[in-house]
Order: structure tokens, then sequence, then C-alpha cells
């Protein structure tokens, strides 16, 4: 397994849909406050603001843990235990000097590595073209995270989709629409990161959670989505420009066949940020077995 990728779970089958998963949302599953006071966070993000000044802070939804069980006769079922944290917080402890510090820490403390980490819950997606591809896009060197490497398309479900105007409160947030914006989250991000239409897209299958081990565990959950168009249809509408275009700088298109083996090509492999490589490697799970 790479170093820089971990996977947190991987769903059984072809993956799960959106009436096969459950969130629990609960300040209980908030992260613990720094040791000492969470200072620290603030002058991280004083510094990371100043150095990148259209860097923004918004509410996120953060994975406490996971489970897989069978309550429903309907087959698998996955539970999702879910506080509240935000993209100010996560540069402040997942991408602090400090984050392996606060690793052990909160092992020792909570017996939880992840339990002082603000751990905001990430989306990605294997996107399917209708003749054999998928969709990888490079992205820019003016993002916070992986600046200039190959992704997935992917971002965050968002807990203002659900309550807007503020910042939203656990109370203020139901549960099924908790789940519902994590499936939707990603369609829209393929639609403003990739300018596809959403009447092009299947509904996602979620094929599991990886962790990024390059920001202390931070998890992702990745889907499968397929997409109506051909790989040379995608790319042109991604060259016509998204409403999140600037987060790209190139569309990549990889043969199924080519992914299987990808992690086998040490160069191509190394061009991956974590998030890519996790969704890859649960897609492979995934194919592996289901042929």
């Amino acid at each position: 397994m790479d170093p820089e990728v971990s996977l947190l779970l991987q769903c059984p089958l072809g993956g799960l849909s959106e009436e096969q998963v459950r969130a629990e949302l609960s300040p209980a599953y908030d992260r613990r406050p720094l040791p000492g006071g969470d200072d620290p966070i603030t002058a991280t993000w004083n510094a990371r603001r100043q150095a990148q000044p259209w860097l923004f802070d918004a509410p996120k939804f953060r994975l406490h843990s996971a489970s897989l069980g069978s309550p429903d006769p309907g087959g698998p079922c996955l539970k999702l235990l879910m506080g509240l944290t935000s993209y100010r917080d996560f540069l402040g402890t997942n991408w602090a000097g400090s984050a392996g510090r606060l690793r052990c820490q909160g092992k020792a403390d909570w017996g939880d590595a992840q339990a002082y980490l603000a751990d905001p819950l990430g989306v990605g997606a294997m996107l399917g073209t209708s003749d054999g591809c998928f969709v990888f896009l490079r992205r820019s060197l003016k993002v916070a995270e992986a600046p200039g490497l190959i992704d997935v398309p992917g971002g965050h479900p968002e807990p203002q989709a659900l309550f807007p105007g503020e910042s939203p409160r656990h109370e203020d947030l139901p549960e099924d629409l908790v789940v519902r914006e994590l499936f939707s989250s990603i369609l829209q991000e393929i639609r403003d990161e990739v300018n596809l239409p959403l009447s092009a897209l299947s509904r996602p299958l979620l094929l599991g959670i990886a962790r990024n081990e390059t920001s202390a565990g931070r998890a992702s959950a990745e889907f499968s989505v397929s997409c109506s168009l051909s790989s040379e249809q995608v790319r042109t509408l991604y060259r016509t420009g998204g409403l999140e275009a600037h987060e790209s700088t190139d569309i990549i298109f990889m043969e199924s066949r080519r992914v299987r083996r990808l992690q086998e090509e040490a160069e191509a492999w190394a061009e991956l940020c974590p998030s890519a490589k996790g969704a890859i490697l649960l897609h492979n799970l995934v194919q592996a077995r289901t042929s």
C-alpha cells in the first residue's frame, strides 16, 4: 500500500446507494479542543490567509467513524458518525506542523489518533465516460492542497447547502438530508469542475472511504459515477469552463484497463494526489471482487 493513502472502509458488492447509508450527527463527534487552547489554529489560519488571501473559511462535516452492518432486509448498510468542523480548523490541525504530535496526543488522551484533528470529510469520484475512460484533472498551482498534481473530480459536502446564510448547528441538519448532501455533492462537484450537466450523470455509488495520510488521515468518501458522454464530448465541455474551472488546468483521460494497473507505473502513480490514489484503489478492489 502507498504510504500516502490508507483505506478506512471498503463497501460491499459494487458500492452502496444513498438508501443504504445512514448518518448520525452529534457534537460528541466534533474534534476535541486542543490541549492548551485553539490559539495555534488562529495563528496558522492568519498566516495562510496572508500568503493565500483567496482562501475562505466555511463549515464542513467531520467524519468521526464509519461501520458496516446489515440491519435492513434490503442489504448492507453503512453508518456514519459525523460532527461539524471548518476549513480553518482543517488547515490549523491536519495541515499544521504539529499534526503528527496531535495524533500521538489524541491516541494517548482519548484512544483516538484523530481526536484533535478537524478531519473534514471530502468526496471524490471515479468518473467513467461512455467510451470506457476515466476522468482526471490536473490541479491548479493556486489551490491549497496538492497543487499541480492529478486528482479525481471532488470536493466537500457542505453543511451550508442544508442551512444557508449562517453557521449551522447540529440540530439544524436533519440526518437524512446530510446523507443526501453527501451523495449529491459529488455530482455538483463534477458539474462545477468538469462542466458536465447533471442529466448526463448516473446516481453515485459509494465505493468506500480512504484516508489521506499526507494530511494526517483526513477521510474522503470515494464514489463511482457514470457519464453518458464520450471522452471527446467531456473534453469539449471542460474547455468551455465551469464554475470551478480555476481549480484545474487540464483534463486527462485514462482507459479503464490502464487504471487497473496504474500503481505499477511508478512515474504516473507519483503524479497522483492521495485522494486520487484512494479512489483508484477502491475502484480496483471493487472491480476485482465483481469480475
